[in-house]
């Protein structure tokens, strides 16, 4: 696994920095402002992977990637790795379009699977709606809340690319809780499957979809986990 660290055209550094899921705290903040402010950054931009950039001379990463740690964050992972997740806001309290908690859920994807080794980068995204705001089509292994903690599953998705691939459904209406095991048997077979440096999207296509359904997970009855705002929202065209 390498560290999300890229040369830029002056000769300083940009430096990745993952969070959970995009979420810091005050004192996170704070921390960090004054870790960047001492390694002579002059500021920090937020990317579309719900991470923090940074600029600074190559000699200063060491010292930055020590004082981050102490506050529970860390250089995002590059490379053969799965990289940090991104989620929507979506959870109890919060945005009223989510249909379940897909912020909690993307938080423990992130800490159980972040720098894990792969093939090649293996991206994921949590959505708490059908409108898909952290882009689940274009994700390796991609959730959409479709009922009462009940989620879509697709793989095989591709954004950064000439050549981008939508995500191919592979289960309905999975409960939160089973989520991990699907996890864990994708990237199982695509460990096993995958030629060396081939992207999960390449894998599906040359092997079929079919390798990488879970035989052991019993999808909900259609509408169980539903409710009524979720078919409100369908109807509404918003």
């Amino acid at each position: 696994m390498g560290e999300a660290l890229f040369r830029q055209k002056n000769g300083l550094v940009a430096v990745n920095i993952a969070a959970a899921c995009g979420v810091f705290t005050p004192g996170q903040f704070q921390g960090l402002a004054e870790a960047v402010r001492e390694a002579g950054a002059g500021a920090l931009k937020l990317t579309s992977r719900q991470t923090v950039v940074l600029i600074l001379e190559e000699d200063k990463i060491a010292g930055l990637a020590e004082k981050i740690s102490g506050l529970g964050l860390r250089i995002a992972p590059y490379g053969n790795a799965i990289r940090s997740v991104k989620a929507c806001s979506g959870g109890p309290g919060l945005c009223p379009r989510a249909l379940a908690d897909a912020l909690g859920l993307g938080i423990e994807l992130q800490n159980r699977y972040m720098g894990q080794d792969v093939p090649k980068d293996f991206k994921i995204a949590v959505a708490g709606c059908i409108r898909g705001c952290t882009d689940p089509h274009c994700a390796d292994f991609g959730l959409i809340a479709c009922g009462k903690d009940a989620y879509r599953v697709l793989i095989g998705g591709r954004g950064g690319s000439p050549s981008p691939e939508r995500g191919k459904v592979i289960l309905e209406q999975v409960r939160s809780s089973r989520v991990p095991e699907v996890l864990d048997f994708v990237l199982a077979r695509y460990r096993e499957l995958a030629e060396p440096g081939e992207r999960l999207c390449k894998t599906v296509g040359r092997v079929g979809l079919k390798e990488f359904i879970p035989p052991f997970i019993a999808e909900e009855p259609a509408g169980s986990l539903q409710d009524d705002e979720f078919g409100e929202f369908l109807r509404s065209g918003e």
